[in-house]
């Protein structure tokens, strides 16, 4: 058959691989020489390499044994497991309003008579922004007056006649009736008077205004919004797994989409008392400061939030391995290998947060895992001391 000629040269492919096995990795020879396989080359009359050909391996020999381990055992760097915090990170897309934001609208139709702002201008509450045609109510007020100093100087007289004798009781109340009456018609003239002004409700920045002088106003009729945006409120809303792990005062971070490089600081100021049945969200509102004027309502932000988890080992991404059933990593105990299945929870470029049955003092192998076996005598390098590892950045994502 064609495939008998093939044997001779699948052997000798095989003889030069372990040949070359043998060559640059010291720790294959025990293994070898374990399965008989060094003897039957040599058997063979194949010439192998010396187990201590390179100057590296000489030196990994005569390395002590930190662990104790039979000689003869593999080679590998290790390092004992950490502890770190699983930190969760919520990104969501929020819209920014301002902290108080009023449509100012006219109390009474009329014409206007002056305005006093312009669009963008900033106002203190209680300012003049647009004065209507006062001239009626202006005259209703002084014959308001008039009629309050006449009864004034009646209610005066009456009093006097009291005195001797010649007014009656009767005469006496109807004075101070038509004085009361006449005090209540004065404020009345004088509130309708004053609904001519259109008034700052609030302190803020005027928006674009809708007003000219001469213009028609109709009742309620809106010229302009003041927004008060000293500080800006932000809705955004999160997955309702968060439910229970975010309170009032949470610090957040915010970065406005129209502003690559606008980092920001804010805090939690209110969380929704339920959750969204259709997205199975929760709303939450925080609020960033706006000092330098730079935020409008309206504008959208990516905001983020960091949030403490839970309490996982922490190891090395160097040492994590993967087989049939999973991930596992191979811990050093009594001088010997044993794998250990874990369960990844959280990864990032420096370390990997774990959920596994691992031994805090038992050192994890990062370097050297292919030449192991359950069981199999191991030797810790000197250069792999032993060190805890840091926990993963609130940045890391999850595993």
């Amino acid at each position: 058959m064609g495939w008998l000629k093939q044997v001779p040269l699948l052997l000798l492919v095989l003889v030069g691989a372990l040949w070359l096995w043998l060559a640059y990795v010291p720790s294959a020879r025990p293994m070898l020489e374990g399965w008989g396989v060094v003897s039957r080359l040599e058997s063979w009359g194949i010439p192998l390499p010396e187990a201590e050909t390179e100057p590296a391996a000489s030196a990994l020999a005569a390395a002590p044994n930190p662990q104790g381990a039979a000689g003869g055992g593999v080679m590998v760097l290790a390092e004992r497991p950490g502890i770190g915090i699983a930190n969760d990170r919520v990104t969501a897309i929020g819209t920014g309003q301002a902290a108080r934001s009023v449509a100012v609208s006219a109390p009474v139709s009329g014409r206007i008579a002056e305005v006093h702002v312009s669009s963008g201008q900033r106002v203190q509450e209680g300012d003049l922004i647009v004065r209507l045609e006062n001239e009626a109510e202006t005259i209703a007020v002084e014959r308001a007056q008039l009629v309050l100093e006449d009864e004034t100087a009646r209610r005066a007289r009456v009093t006097r006649l009291q005195g001797s004798g010649v007014a009656t009781e009767l005469q006496i109340t109807e004075a101070e009736l038509a004085l009361r009456q006449a005090t209540l018609a004065l404020r009345q003239a004088e509130f309708e008077l004053s609904r001519r002004d259109i008034l700052a409700p609030i302190g803020g920045w005027v928006g674009i205004l809708r007003a000219e002088p001469g213009q028609q106003l109709a009742a309620a009729t809106a010229v302009t919004r003041i927004d008060d945006r000293s500080s800006i409120l932000v809705d955004f809303r999160i997955p309702e797994r968060f439910v229970g792990q975010i309170a009032v005062g949470d610090q957040i971070s915010a970065r406005p989409l129209a502003m690559r490089d606008g980092a920001l600081t804010g805090e939690v100021t209110a969380i929704d008392n339920s959750v969204d049945e259709t997205s199975r969200t929760l709303l939450i509102e925080a609020r960033l400061k706006n000092s330098e004027d730079r935020l409008r309502a309206g504008m959208a932000f990516e905001i983020a939030l960091s949030l403490a988890g839970e309490r996982y080992f922490s190891i090395n991404p160097l040492s994590v391995q993967w087989g049939s059933d999973g991930a596992f990593v191979w811990q050093v105990q009594e001088g010997k290998a044993g794998r250990v299945p874990i369960r990844i929870m959280q990864r990032s470029a420096d370390a990997v947060l774990v959920e596994a049955e691992l031994d805090p003092e038992g050192p994890v192998v990062t370097e050297g895992v292919q030449a192991l076996r359950p069981g199999i005598a191991v030797n810790i390098r000197p250069e792999g001391e032993t060190a805890d590892r840091a926990a993963p950045s609130p940045a890391a994502t999850r595993g």
